[in-house]
């Protein structure tokens, strides 16, 4: 339960940092920051999920080569 009240808290805080203090009347007005940040942060974050996913792909390649060779060895003995 303290965690659900935790998050929302931080939730709350989130929000109200983003929102523009000028249009609304409060806020802190970090927008144009977060999506500065998302901007410059979405490149990195996608390069590091290709070389995850391709590291991945490979694991998965030589996982199913073994068990082709673990089922012909099976099918042999």
């Amino acid at each position: 339960m303290k965690a659900v009240i935790i998050g929302i808290i931080i939730l709350a805080a989130a929000v109200f940092a983003i929102l523009p203090a000028d249009i609304i009347g409060f806020g802190l007005g970090w927008g144009g920051d977060v999506l500065t940040f998302l901007r410059g942060g979405a490149p990195v974050i996608a390069i590091i999920l290709g070389i995850v996913a391709v590291f991945i792909g490979i694991a998965d390649i030589k996982d199913r080569t073994e068990s082709k060779k673990e089922e012909k060895e099976n099918n042999n003995s």
